[in-house]
């Protein structure tokens, strides 16, 4: 393996990480109270972890609507350290029928512990601690699994027929659940479909769940499926079962399909000539084969690390001590403290070490017009800089040479690495993948068509960091990354997936450069291997890379 991706992983410990193991957390709540006397909550639960003393958002379970003892589907993937101390938090929220976000949400109330606690008691229930520290009557159990080493998905598709009609007025709203069978014969819930309303011939979508979520590699566990008719008081109506295993499932990996009668018992009882109350039917049973991140990386999949600079006149002028632009002799600024602490990491993944770096918000030479996407080198044919010196060197000549303006638009560069990403999606290998990270001291005054960029670029092999330097208020950024729901375009169309990371610099002002380099690029491999395994592309053997491409120095 060549030195470049020996140091790449090394920087971020992925041969001598100290992670013991990967540990999946499936969360069930019990009790909670209504605060609304005329309906039910609608119960979803955030989970935070501690990080230099500040608590971060890590993931979110679904939302159920209308649910006082909800047993989420969701299941949390985190990595366990021994030597650690890895302190989480559970957060319920209420959450609007009419939001997803957790900004117009209740807090209910939360649970605090270590991951450590969940894993040597394996299950651990904890009452929620209501707002104002009062212990409330919900209590939050969590239950711990170790993964084993099969990473790989599978990816059903189901669909019924002639299911029973449980509602007077309309047809039955039916949703499929798959509980899997442990070994000390409890029942856990694997994965809960959408509900299709109105129909008593539903097709489910297409879901995926890992091979050791499902069936913790044994195929022939038992799995008890169930299907049901939503109610909106939350009291569902039974329709029917049946019981499956994985591998009876593998019979649709050919294009047949998979039938199982779906029965009532208490009706299999009380009526004679009763068959079944509907036919239940396994459309595609798909194996994928999870990649990970060090699998394309060590393929030859190089990072093309992208900077893009704020230079806008809410940063104060340069040659004042104020100026968030300031070049202060001994001091880096911000500016320069975040893209040294995110490009040093980045380059190890680069062999050639050539960043371009843009600039947006002021007025350049000769003839002093705003643009949003200027080259810092003033060299538009080749904006490239020769390592993270020569990004800090062309940072500081340029700045003397521009008149600071406005406004704050970050469109136009999101769209310009996102040009150069669509002309690599058309080689469907993994060959180049973009980080843009923007540098910017205000919120954004574009921020619909900024919308539109990324949504766009959510169906590119790239991703946006976004790093707020100064005092400023970045509440409005929080949307970009997703933590209050899904981001969707002004036209209403959502991201296909997550690319976007937020991160204050403010929040990181006394930590080491390390601190924010980690949290910021935290979500960088799984959006990669995101991206490739769902377009279906495969890493390159690295011995085929190695022979068919030179490295820079």
């Amino acid at each position: 393996m060549s030195d470049i991706y020996e140091s790449a992983a090394n920087s971020l410990g992925l041969f001598s990480s100290p992670c013991l193991t990967k540990v999946e957390l499936r969360l069930i709540c019990k009790g909670i109270q209504d605060r609304d006397a005329l309906s039910k909550p609608d119960p979803c639960i955030a989970l935070k972890m501690q990080s230099h003393g500040q608590w971060l958002e890590v993931d979110r379970t679904e939302v159920i609507r209308s649910c006082i003892n909800p047993t989420f589907s969701k299941v949390f993937t985190l990595d366990f350290y021994f030597e650690e101390v890895q302190r989480l938090r559970f957060e319920l929220y209420d959450i609007s029928s009419t939001h997803n976000g957790l900004k117009e949400a209740d807090f209910l109330g939360s649970v605090e512990c270590t991951l450590g606690q969940i894993i040597s008691q394996r299950k651990l229930s904890k009452a929620l601690l209501r707002p104002g520290g009062i212990v409330g009557k919900a209590i939050i159990t969590i239950s711990a699994e170790e993964l084993t080493g099969n990473d790989d998905y599978v990816e059903l598709s189901f669909s019924a027929r002639k299911l029973d009609d449980k509602d007077f007025f309309s047809k039955s709203d039916p949703f499929l659940e798959i509980y899997r069978l442990n070994d000390d014969a409890t029942l856990q819930l694997v994965h809960r479909t959408e509900t299709v309303m109105n129909n008593l011939n539903p097709v489910w979508k297409t879901f995926k769940v890992s091979l050791n979520n499902l069936c913790s590699g044994d195929q022939q566990r038992k799995l008890e499926c169930m299907v049901w008719d939503w109610d909106s008081n939350g009291k569902h109506d039974f329709i029917g079962e049946f019981e499956a295993t994985f591998k009876e499932m593998k019979g649709a990996m050919d294009g047949r399909q998979v039938q199982w009668p779906c029965l009532n018992p208490k009706y299999k009882v009380k009526k004679k000539n009763y068959k079944n109350s509907g036919i239940v039917i396994l459309n595609q049973c798909k194996i994928i084969k999870m990649h990970s991140f060090l699998d394309y990386i060590m393929g030859g999949c190089q990072i093309q690390f992208t900077v893009a600079i704020d230079f806008t006149a809410s940063n104060g002028d340069p040659r004042n001590s104020c100026s968030l632009h300031y070049i202060h002799p001994y001091q880096p600024n911000e500016y320069l403290k975040a893209l040294v602490a995110v490009g040093e990491i980045c380059q190890d993944y680069d062999s050639d070490k050539m960043f371009p770096a843009f600039g947006f918000g002021a007025r350049i030479p000769p003839d002093y017009q705003v643009s949003h996407d200027f080259a810092v080198n003033f060299n538009e044919l080749n904006p490239e800089c020769a390592g993270i010196q020569g990004l800090v060197e062309a940072y500081q000549n340029c700045l003397p040479k521009l008149q600071l303006y406005g406004p704050t638009n970050i469109a136009p560069i999101i769209q310009k690495v996102a040009n150069s990403a669509s002309q690599e999606q058309h080689t469907k290998e993994a060959m180049q993948y973009f980080i843009l990270l923007i540098l910017t001291d205000g919120v954004i005054t574009d921020m619909g068509d900024t919308r539109e960029a990324i949504v766009q670029a959510s169906h590119l092999p790239m991703s946006v960091i976004i790093v707020g330097v100064g005092s400023a208020d970045f509440s409005d950024m929080q949307m970009l990354d997703g933590d209050d729901g899904i981001l969707r375009s002004t036209k209403g169309e959502p991201v296909l997936r997550d690319i976007v990371q937020f991160v204050p610099f403010r929040n990181f002002k006394h930590a080491s450069p390390a601190a924010l380099a980690k949290m910021v690029l935290a979500e960088v491999p799984n959006q990669v291997v995101d991206y490739y395994n769902s377009k279906g592309i495969k890493p390159k053997v690295p011995s085929e890379y190695q022979s068919s491409r030179s490295f820079g120095p």
